[in-house]
């Protein structure tokens, strides 16, 4: 028989949950009622939807295939590119915003800010400000793709060597190791997994978003899936669409024999 302790934890906790469902209720219902949304109108519009996208999207048109060459290679460079530079610089910085390794406090909250700033920010509006500033072109691009991998791959970086720091590193210290001894025969080692596995994954978001990048005129794939939405050539745009996630699904399948094969 549980004790009376156990019987108010327990009824605490149904309460807590009965509250939390109630209030992820409410907000849902406000959020519908807010944006005057009718619930249904999602289900209703899908045949509609459905209807559009055969009529107008199917068949593709794969005609204009050997123009498109350039372009896949483009966005395919773009991610190789973008995540070889953000890697590099992710690393010198993740050293510099990790805890256990930078003992200079107001050295790791001033990366830790400008990193958190960056990453923030979604990769196509650091797409729109450049085209912006810069113009259309692959540079912008590539620009984009850099600045907002490093905000991602600089954080997990750091948590990464701060576990490393914590768990695996005592014994050098230990022994009066020097900070580039310390790098070189502990941290390095330790963290080069953990390396490969980030750095692949961005790769693979990298792909995808070189794509959308391209909506916004950064060049790839992605300006020509925009403008042939634009001229009304759907059948054009599907077949890029079709072509974009082959080469999406054909990356996650090369990273992952590759990742095995280093790993």
């Amino acid at each position: 028989m549980d004790s009376p302790a156990t019987i108010a934890l327990s009824q605490q906790k149904s309460i807590k949950k009965r509250i939390t469902g109630v209030l992820l209720f409410a907000v849902v219902a406000y959020s519908f009622i807010y944006l005057k949304v009718n619930p249904l109108t999602p289900f209703v519009t899908l045949p509609s939807v459905f209807s559009f996208f055969g009529e107008n999207f199917f068949p593709p048109n794969f005609t204009g295939f050997s123009s498109y060459v350039s372009l896949i290679i483009e966005t395919l460079l773009f991610a190789v590119v973008g995540t070889y530079i953000s890697a590099i610089l992710s690393f010198v910085f993740g050293l510099l915003m990790a805890e256990s390794i930078n003992p200079f406090a107001p050295v790791r909250i001033i990366i830790r800010f400008i990193v958190s700033f960056i990453r923030n920010i979604p990769v196509l509006v650091w797409a729109s400000l450049l085209v912006y500033i810069f113009g259309i072109g692959n540079m912008v691009g590539l620009l984009a793709l850099i600045i907002a991998t490093f905000g991602f791959l600089t954080r997990s970086y750091a948590e990464e060597m701060n576990n490393i720091a914590d768990s695996k590193l005592e014994a050098l210290k230990a022994t009066g190791a020097s900070p580039a001894q310390l790098l070189v025969h502990g941290i390095i080692p330790a963290f080069f997994p953990s390396w490969i596995n980030w750095t692949f994954f961005s790769f693979e978001i990298n792909i995808r978003a070189s794509a959308i990048l391209g909506m916004v005129g950064a060049g790839g794939i992605g300006i020509m899936i925009q403008t042939n939405i634009r001229l009304f050539k759907y059948k054009e745009a599907m077949a890029l669409i079709l072509i974009l996630v082959i080469l999406v699904l054909l990356t996650e399948f090369v990273v992952n024999k590759l990742r095995k094969w280093i790993l």
